[in-house]
């Protein structure tokens, strides 16, 4: 039976923020689990866990290829002096860069047991970015043998293991390898095999192998993404569901005297100033870090890698906490091509992120819509949906009044509508309903207004979205034709064109669409709003 370690405590689109529970202390989520070479490593262990990394990940094969007795006869926090959880894989890193190694799947799983591994890998064999179909069915076999294999070898109750996930860049294989964790009692899942991916920068392939799984294992497990550390790819890859990460990105961009930012890489050599207030690029200039030696400048360049790596983890989660995940997408996405790219592809996978995203907090913070890629974002389509859906006009038989280019929101607090309304139930006019057209979200009716988001948005605007906003305005009322009888469109005389679009659309669904205009104040037209509404017979108005 698979046992409960993972515990969610918020959420954004189809990310989370959680605890895994391991015998070592609970690990928050999301989070990297930094790279640590067991042989040598620049950079110790108290300034990694002191920069905010609370687990670790080292390789099991290299401990037992070279310093096993040490390994077995102190266990693995003592030897690498680190009391936090530790992480190990099992060498199938080694098997992808050379063919084979020298250890059985059952040797390395007893290993890491013994050794006491907080969560450990079973021995994959990693698919890669460059297998043939053949090649990448064969590793998913090999690997699901190698799974049920390591289950009997497995006897430490403390020890969480991992089942690796193969297949690549080929989908259905990856769905099929995916659906052997719902057979098997395995505690967490990862996903194999990114790393040559990643580093053509191919994050759309990246972001739809993470989506064929996570749509395949339950949403209680937490999932692991091998090889993936830089801050470009991280919220996208959180977003979907991505719970831990592991990286010797820090340390391997170090070595090539570069620097790490949310944005990309950068060359020391190339700088003028380092764009940064971490505590190494407070205390040295790019001139003074270039006189050092090479292994002190590594160290420090590693260093500062770290921290734009936990300050980027720090970013996504005040996201989560905040549910404004999406807005840090969109500007991630304007950072580089391939993010822009990214984004693209991921805005396919809406109705995946609507699924999980929350519909409300406690504490709510505006929207920003700034093209037609916003139009996916899961609160206008959670409009889209309730409006032609679910949501049904107040009465049987009316009227409605449309305000076709009103910048005010909500609708209910603006003084046109007050009064309108005002004078309407004066009148007697109670068949009336008073809608205002909004892009992104298409159509807006008086008793939504005020709802979230609907009021509280800020948007950009061009014809795509003005197209795509009038495509849902129309199919509202093409729902809802046997309800309105009459429909009154009001619009600047600025807007007109925009009226006789609407105008000519609505024709085809409601035989009676007028179109009033007005200059300045919508007041002005008050007493014509007025007669419209009240006139059975009037067609059309200018």
């Amino acid at each position: 039976m698979r046992k409960e370690i993972f515990e969610i405590k918020d959420k954004s689109l189809a990310g989370r923020i959680g605890e895994i529970i391991t015998a070592h202390g609970k690990i928050q989520t999301p989070t990297l689990f930094p790279v640590i070479n067991p042989i040598r490593q620049e950079i110790s262990l108290d300034t990694i866990r002191d920069i905010g990394f609370e687990a670790i990940i080292t390789n099991a094969y290299i401990l037992k290829k070279h310093m096993e007795k040490d390994a077995l006869e102190k266990g693995i926090h003592r030897l690498l002096n680190f009391s936090g959880p530790i992480v190990t894989d099992s060498g199938g890193y080694q098997i992808l860069e050379y063919g084979r190694i020298d250890v059985t799947p059952e040797e390395i799983v007893k290993f890491q047991e013994n050794i006491g591994s907080d969560i450990a890998v079973i021995l994959d064999v990693p698919t890669g970015g460059f297998a043939s179909y053949s090649e990448a069915k064969w590793t998913v076999e090999e690997t699901i043998r190698r799974a049920i294999l390591s289950l009997k070898h497995m006897k430490r109750e403390k020890t969480l293991w991992v089942f690796p996930v193969q297949g690549g860049k080929y989908l259905d294989l990856l769905e099929y390898h995916a659906k052997k964790v719902l057979e098997l009692p395995y505690d967490i899942v990862s996903i194999g095999s990114p790393t040559q991916i990643l580093e053509k920068y191919d994050y759309s392939t990246i972001i739809r192998m993470i989506v064929t799984v996570k749509k395949v294992i339950p949403p209680s497990m937490p999932v692991h993404l091998f090889g993936a550390g830089h801050p470009m790819f991280i919220p996208f890859a959180v977003a979907l569901g991505i719970d831990t990460f592991d990286s010797a990105s820090y340390i391997l961009y170090a070595k090539d005297e570069r620097l790490i930012f949310s944005h990309g890489t950068m060359r020391l050599k190339e700088l003028l100033d380092i764009p940064c207030s971490c505590p190494i690029c407070s205390k040295f200039t790019p001139k003074e870090l270039m006189q050092m030696t090479k292994n002190e400048r590594v160290k420090y360049l590693a260093i500062h890698n770290l921290y734009a790596i936990i300050q980027e983890i720090k970013r996504v989660k005040q996201a989560i906490k905040e549910n404004t995940l999406w807005d840090l997408l969109e500007e991630r996405s304007k950072c580089h091509p391939s993010l822009l790219k990214a984004f693209k592809e991921f805005t396919k996978y809406k109705d995946y992120l609507e699924k999980y995203h929350p519909t409300i907090k406690a504490e709510v913070h505006g929207i920003f819509l700034y093209d037609i890629l916003s139009m996916n974002r899961p609160e206008v389509l959670r409009h889209h949906r309730k409006i032609l859906n679910n949501y049904k006009p107040p009465f049987y038989k009316g009227k409605s009044i449309v305000f076709l280019d009103l910048e005010e929101k909500p609708l209910t607090r603006t003084s046109v509508y007050i009064k309108l309304r005002e004078n309407l139930e004066k009148r007697k006019l109670e068949d009336v309903h008073i809608l205002s057209f909004m892009p992104y979200f298409g159509i807006v009716p008086e008793e939504l207004s005020e709802t979230y988001p609907l009021s509280q948005h800020e948007k950009d605007l061009d014809d795509k979205v003005l197209e795509n906003s009038l495509d849902i305005f129309i199919k509202y009322f093409d729902k809802n034709k046997g309800i309105y009888s009459k429909v009154i469109l009001v619009v600047r005389d600025t807007n007109v064109d925009l009226a006789y679009r609407v105008r000519e659309k609505l024709y085809q669904l409601i035989k009676q669409v007028i179109i009033l205009a007005y200059k300045n104040n919508v007041s002005e037209i008050m007493e014509n709003i007025l007669h419209v509404v009240g006139n059975s017979t009037m067609r059309s108005s200018l």
